[in-house]
């Protein structure tokens, strides 16, 4: 006898709800794209709170830059591989329907004579609007993506953001700021550096300097010494005397609160080295506190190995090998100048300020704490 077939067999199953999140909703979605003198990279993000939560993000070394010290132009090569990263940047805000959204381009178009027909050219080929922003505008954002990494003790804050094409520093004094509205205080300088009279305790902006050397350009400077040893020592000098003009450079600053907050993909790198990650991990490395020691080893280590071994070391990566020396040269700089046996590590930047300023100037972020 044939078995009898289940009741119901060969019906449609009951839909089952997909554990998946659901997509966010495309009004709440902000984009941010930081094209520098070395990479392009994007970021997508919702507001949470205080925070944001990233949804979707793109990072590309295109050396937009490469060849710019020689010519002053954005060569053919470089702007076809930009143009390239952008198309992928489109699509993206495409397929997640973002509206809201900053496009950024920094020190190599500031620089190229034929900026604006780059501009054109991915406007044209790409439908996105890219806006070069000034030196200052690109300092303040580097600080404001700290705010989440500034200590309630500190008194006396340097943010530096190392980038390909320049070098942003800024001091900040919180001496008139209540403890717990630090992190705050800072958040408040997307108005900008000198904001309009406020009911709360504002940040005081000693002074900022946008030194036109970063790892990209002070490696091309000295592209020609050979000894690996002397090139480092050489582009570490060339840069400090970059700084003389920078006030706080003149007088001795007290160590007690003071802190000094690296961004950039040379801070980052060291650190994942000082922790001898083979593969990057930003939970790790992000907000990190590294000893002036530390940092030293890392970078005598780098030294040590030669151009070779520094191409070989899973550590530094493929994409930073060939600029992690003139990045190094900078740091070591910094930390030879000002009172501080600390670094705050942080892997964030232009495109998390983007990000925050834009969403506090909407309202999209809630006033607690960080």
């Amino acid at each position: 006898m044939a078995p009898r077939r289940p009741k119901g067999a060969g019906a449609f199953p009951k839909p089952v709800e997909s554990p998946a999140s659901k997509p966010p909703d495309p009004s709440e979605l902000y984009a941010a794209l930081d094209l520098g003198t070395n990479s392009c990279r994007m970021l997508i993000a919702q507001p949470k709170g205080s925070q944001f939560h990233v949804v979707d993000s793109f990072s590309k070394s295109v050396q937009l830059g490469s060849g710019l010290e020689r010519s002053g132009r954005l060569s053919r090569s470089s702007m076809a591989r930009t143009v390239q990263a952008m198309r992928i940047c489109q699509q993206k805000l495409k397929r997640h329907r973002v509206r809201h959204m900053r496009l950024v381009a920094t020190e190599a178009c500031r620089r190229a004579t034929n900026a604006g027909a780059f501009i054109n050219q991915v406007r044209r080929e790409t439908g996105l609007k890219l806006e070069i922003i000034e030196p200052e505008e690109e300092a303040r954002l580097a600080v404001i993506s700290c705010a989440p990494l500034v200590s309630t003790r500190t008194e006396q804050l340097l943010v530096v953001d190392i980038g390909g094409g320049s070098t942003e520093l800024v001091w900040i004094d919180l001496t008139s700021v209540p403890h717990r509205e630090r992190p705050r205080a800072i958040m408040r300088l997307h108005a900008g550096f000198h904001p309009p009279e406020s009911p709360f305790p504002a940040a005081k902006v000693v002074d900022w300097i946008s030194v036109p050397l970063g790892v990209a350009t002070l490696r091309d400077q000295f592209r020609d010494v050979e000894d690996d040893s002397a090139r480092f020592a050489l582009m570490s000098w060339f840069f400090e005397e970059s700084l003389s003009e920078f006030a706080p450079y003149k007088d001795e600053q007290a160590r007690e609160g003071f802190q000094i907050i690296g961004t950039s993909g040379t801070v980052t790198t060291v650190a994942a080295s000082h922790l001898g990650l083979k593969r990057y991990d930003r939970t790790k490395v992000d907000g990190l506190q590294m000893t002036s020691d530390q940092i030293d080893r890392v970078i005598r280590g780098y030294l040590e190995l030669g151009p070779e071994g520094r191409r070989r070391d899973p550590r530094i990566g493929q994409d930073r090998q060939a600029l992690i020396m003139s990045g190094s040269a900078i740091l070591q700089a910094l930390l030879r100048l000002w009172p501080t046996d600390r670094l705050s590590v942080a892997d964030r930047g232009l495109r998390e300020g983007l990000l925050y300023a834009q969403m506090s100037a909407d309202g999209a972020l809630e006033d607690g704490p960080f």
